[in-house]
C-alpha cells in the first residue's frame, strides 16, 4: 500500500481548520499531520515535519500571535520551497486578486483555490493528490482590469514584506530579503510612482485598496 500524502494547514480561523480536518481525515490516502495559525507556528511546524508533501496556506495568516499583520507570503514561499524542495504549496484564500495569484505562481506555489469555490473545496482531496504528484491547479488568473496599476513581482515581494513588518528599516528589510538596501529603495520608489503616492504607508494602503496585496 502506498504511503499517504502528508498534508499540513496554515489557517487562523478555527471553523475553517475544523472543515479541513473533517474533509481530509475522511479522505483515503491523505494524512493531516499538522496545523499552524501564524507564521511563527508555521516555521516550527516545518522544522518538526520534514516529510511533508503538501502545505495548504491562506494568504492572510498573521505573522505571529503578537503581530497580526499578514505574513509576507511572496517572501515566505520561495524561502519555504528552498528549504523544503519536496514540498508543494496550495494556496486557498478568499482573495480574488489576479496580480497576487500570478506573483504566487511565479514564486513557486502549485495551486490557488478561492474559498468560495464549493466545487473545488469538495474535490480538495483529489486536488491535493494531483498537486503532490507535480500537478498544478489555479484560479483567478484573469487579466488585470484596464487602467489598474500593475506592479512587478519584485515590487510586490518588497511591498508585501513591508506590509508585514511596517516598522522595519530599509537596511533590515534588505537584509531579510537578501538584496541591497539601494535595491529596496529603488523598488519602493518605483512602486510609489506607479501607485501615485509618496510614502511607504500610503503605498501599502493604496495597494490593499486596489487588491494588489493582502
Amino acid at each position: 500500500m502506498p504511503s499517504p500524502i502528508k498534508v499540513a494547514v496554515v489557517e487562523d480561523h478555527q471553523g475553517i481548520i475544523d472543515g479541513y480536518h473533517m474533509r481530509l481525515t475522511e479522505a483515503s490516502g491523505i494524512q493531516l499531520v499538522g496545523v499552524a495559525q501564524n507564521g511563527e507556528e508555521l516555521n516550527d511546524l516545518l522544522e518538526k515535519t520534514r516529510e511533508l508533501d503538501v502545505l495548504i496556506m491562506d494568504v492572510n495568516v498573521p505573522t505571529s500571535a503578537m503581530d497580526r499583520n499578514p505574513i509576507p507570503i511572496l517572501h515566505y514561499v520561495p524561502y519555504i520551497l528552498k528549504n523544503n524542495p519536496q514540498l508543494n504549496i496550495l494556496v486557498i484564500s478568499m482573495l480574488e486578486q489576479p496580480a497576487l495569484v500570478k506573483a504566487l505562481a511565479q514564486a513557486g506555489v502549485s495551486g490557488y483555490i478561492l474559498k468560495g469555490n464549493g466545487d473545488a473545496i469538495r474535490r480538495l482531496p483529489a486536488i491535493l493528490k494531483s498537486v503532490s504528484s507535480g500537478g498544478r491547479y489555479f484560479e483567478g488568473l484573469e487579466t488585470d482590469a484596464e487602467g489598474k496599476p500593475v506592479l512587478t513581482n519584485r515590487q510586490l515581494v518588497v511591498l508585501t514584506f513591508c506590509a508585514a513588518y511596517p516598522d522595519l528599516s530599509t537596511e533590515h528589510a534588505a537584509q531579510q530579503l537578501g538584496i541591497a538596501p539601494s535595491t529596496v529603495r529603488n523598488l519602493l520608489s518605483e512602486t510609489y510612482e506607479r501607485l501615485g503616492v509618496r510614502t511607504k504607508a500610503a503605498a501599502i494602503s493604496r495597494a490593499k485598496e486596489l487588491g494588489l496585496i493582502p
